[in-house]
């Protein structure tokens, strides 16, 4: 019920034949810059504050630009800098239009080699400097490089380092900003080092040139780069002179897949929307591998190369339960899997009271998870009326099986998002009261004093929706208990590979284990995590260990359930408030390929983010828990 931030898109197109070839057989030399328009589109899911696309011309003539780019910020990103590419072509009249070949030496944005971007801030900074790809410019094409990518490094301090330890004098302080600067120093020494080998062979002038270009090796640059890369990412990459990579992490945080024939290769986030704008089969999509890029040349050769050794496979498994789009089939059997699981949990908190219990959802993307918390009750009523069948034998009577098959599942549309609450209307405990009308209800949809109502969600993160707006709708209905059930398990701690959530305190399920600790007496053991993580700090070259996990480790996960839903609770809430939370056994069972849990466990795949979490919990303490005793 809340909105995550998180998880930029990414996409690659590279023509495999000349524009005329393209004209002719789908009527415009536009092919490429039409489905990069449909491909950054259908992943709009994943950037919603600005967008970006760059091209190249492979046969561009000296003199002429090569390389182009256009950003924008905003929800409407992507219309506008498709407009803005468009509005170039206005003026040219409509027979050099339609003609490829004037296209190719004469029009900007006809190029060969495309790469989109879609940005969701997980840093909270914003505006055009922001906004992928990154350029890096030089005279000569093989230098000139364009960046972007769907990551968040963890280390970006020892990154700073090693750049600047190369003599490098970084103008900006940020991850995409050092990666292209790592990258484009990379590719200067592969462009010197070929450059000095073709000079020994006794080439010269544009000879020298032409032959760099046409052998530059991409790995070269990627591996030594990538090394020293700590984090969740899939980082894109094109050159002036036409060459472009993708590369994937080795935990396989981050996802990509592709799909290539002899007219075009294309890479993109998600898999469905490869499917949906190229028409193949399911099949014919590969995905990028743990640390292993994808590369083509300038002569559109493509291949793939093992660049970093795999690690432990920990891909992100909130793509699955979120964030990727549910017309994936994968993705659809996992949700609805998701929801079957909670079934069980979900009749024990009704005392299998299924006469007198609504079910529902809220909001939208917990839709699929629903289909299968429906399926799965289905299933236990179809037991149950078989049960009661055969309970009664031969003796049953007509009106009794009437009755027993009358049995149904109860669901309605109990709420619907009516409102966007605008920053500009109110602050403080105006905006809170404000809050409460973002939803309305289906009035007449349960009946008041008797009914259970269950609604489900696909995670629960800060609560602030759903104690502002959700439940005090929802009492409105006046049912007898209402039962959130989240298809997600408790998120107890911060993303650091490219979810937008980063601060401890802005976990519910962490303010109900503090709450519990300070209720229990043992705010000990809350002083003894913080000591063990600032002592830690000391210490880099340890072992990095993750010490919020003891300030869960006192409570099952009913007892911190159990301080949320009294959280979320309130005097003037007249229903009994229960919460359900997907377990990480049941988690792991419906998305067995995407065991990344961190957020959830606290398991995070790579140093920077235990690092990470702890100077978080750092920050909690000295910023908020300090000040609150203080007071």
């Amino acid at each position: 019920m809340e909105t995550l931030k998180h998880e930029c898109g990414v996409v690659q197109i590279r023509l495999l034949k000349p524009l005329e070839y393209y004209h002719k057989k789908y009527g415009t030399w536009m092919y490429a810059l039409h489905k990069l328009y449909l491909l950054m589109e259908k992943q709009h899911n994943r950037g919603q504050e600005g967008a970006g696309l760059a091209c190249v011309k492979i046969e561009a003539r000296p003199g002429d630009e090569y390389m182009f780019r256009e950003r924008a910020t905003g929800t409407g990103a992507i219309t506008e800098i498709f407009d803005s590419v468009y509005r170039n072509f206005k003026d040219t009249p409509a027979e050099l239009l339609k003609d490829p070949l004037y296209a190719k030496t004469s029009l900007p944005f006809a190029g060969e080699l495309y790469m989109g971007h879609l940005r969701y801030s997980t840093t909270g900074k914003t505006g055009l400097s922001y906004i992928h790809p990154f350029l890096r410019r030089n005279n000569w094409r093989a230098r000139n490089l364009a960046v972007c990518g769907n990551f968040n490094m963890t280390n970006v301090t020892e990154i700073f380092q090693e750049i600047t330890s190369t003599g490098q004098h970084p103008r900006n302080y940020s991850d995409t900003y050092f990666i292209l600067e790592q990258l484009g120093h990379r590719l200067d020494r592969e462009a010197e080092r070929l450059f000095q080998k073709y000079g020994n062979e006794g080439l010269k002038n544009i000879d020298i040139t032409q032959a760099i270009e046409e052998n530059i090796d991409l790995s070269n640059v990627i591996e030594k780069a990538a090394s020293t890369w700590d984090g969740g990412y899939v980082i894109c990459g094109i050159t002036g002179s036409g060459e472009s990579f993708a590369i994937r992490d080795p935990w396989g945080i981050r996802t990509a897949f592709y799909y290539h024939d002899d007219e075009i290769a294309v890479l993109a986030s998600e898999r469905p929307v490869i499917q949906t704008v190229m028409n193949v089969d399911i099949n014919d999509i590969k995905e990028l591998q743990r640390g292993e890029a994808i590369l083509i040349n300038s002569k559109g050769e493509i291949r793939t190369n093992q660049i970093l050794e795999p690690k432990e496979l920990t891909a992100c498994s909130f793509e699955r339960i979120y964030f990727s789009r549910g017309s994936d089939i994968d993705i659809y059997k996992e949700r609805k899997q998701l929801g079957e699981n909670l079934v069980e949990t979900i009749l024990e908190k009704i005392d299998r009271d299924i006469e007198n219990t609504v079910f529902s959802f809220i909001p939208n993307t917990a839709e699929v998870a629903y289909f299968g918390m429906m399926e799965g009750l289905q299933k236990y009523l179809d037991r149950l009326k078989t049960t009661q069948i055969l309970e009664k034998g031969n003796s049953i009577t007509e009106e009794e099986i009437r009755k027993i098959l009358s049995q149904r599942i109860r669901n309605e549309k109990v709420a619907l998002k009516d409102i966007k609450l605008r920053t500009f209307i109110a602050e403080g405990n105006s905006r809170n009261g404000l809050a409460a009308h973002v939803y309305d209800i289906t009035y007449g949809s349960i009946v008041p004093a008797k009914d259970n109502l269950v609604v489900i969600d696909d995670s629960i993160v800060r609560g602030t929706t759903l104690k502002q707006s959700i439940i005090s709708i929802l009492d409105r209905l006046n049912p007898k208990k209402i039962i959130i059930v989240s298809s997600s398990p408790q998120i107890r701690y911060p993303d650091y590979y490219g979810i937008d959530m980063s601060s401890m305190n802005e976990f519910i399920a962490f303010k109900a284990a503090i709450g519990l600790l300070e209720d229990r007496r043992q705010e000990n053991i809350i002083i003894d995590a913080y000591n063990k993580a600032k002592r830690q700090q000391i210490h880099t070259r340890s072992t990095i260990i993750n010490y919020v996990k003891e300030i869960y480790e006192p409570f099952t996960d009913e007892d911190i359930s159990r301080k949320i839903a009294q959280m979320l609770s309130g005097p003037d809430i007249r229903a009994d408030i229960e919460i359900v939370f997907q377990t990480l056994d049941g988690l792991h069972a419906a998305c067995p390929n995407h065991r990344g849990d961190w957020y959830f466990s606290g398991k995070y795949p790579t140093p920077g983010g235990a690092r990470m979490v702890n100077q978080a919990f750092i920050n909690y303490m000295e910023e908020i828990y300090f000040k609150q005793d203080n007071k």
